[in-house]
């Protein structure tokens, strides 16, 4: 896994595939350092690990955290397929992250662009600079072929 790539999300699409394999909610997340390399990937193991919290941020932020050896990611960006949850942005502001890079937009879910919108919470001690819509529809995509086939 370590290793500059030239297109970080893609690889968050492709951790959202693998997820969606398993039967998970098809959402990656992967976690860059400052000169793009990457530190970590994860897709969603909600229910492998039968875990609530096992989301792809979360995993891809712990195991970001372990490889540098700290709790703070400063320096570090993370692409995410989804618009983070309020757990997922709340974690991401306590690990400091530099740069949140996400796909598609989550009304419904989403704790960044839509809900407590966490960032802009007075409580909030660190705010990432936020990029939404980076291969919105190819995210969505996944998303809603995933929900249909369910139904």
């Amino acid at each position: 896994m370590d290793g500059k790539t030239e297109n970080p999300m893609a690889l968050a699409l492709a951790e959202a595939e693998a997820a969606a394999a398993r039967g998970e909610v098809p959402v990656g997340a992967v976690v860059t350092d400052a000169d793009g390399i990457v530190l970590a990937a994860a897709g969603n193991r909600v229910e492998e690990l039968n875990d609530p919290s096992a989301h792809a941020e979360i995993l891809a932020i712990r195991a970001a955290a372990a490889k540098v050896g700290a709790p703070r990611l400063v320096a570090c960006d993370l692409h995410v397929t989804l618009e983070p949850c309020p757990m997922c942005a709340t974690a991401i502001s306590f690990a400091r992250i530099r740069r949140l890079v996400f796909g598609a937009y989550d009304p419904k879910g989403g704790g960044v662009e839509h809900g407590p919108r966490i960032y802009t919470q007075p409580t909030c001690h660190h705010a990432p600079e936020v990029v939404g819509g980076v291969e919105e529809r190819r995210a969505g995509d996944l998303l809603r072929d995933f929900f249909r086939d369910r139904r």
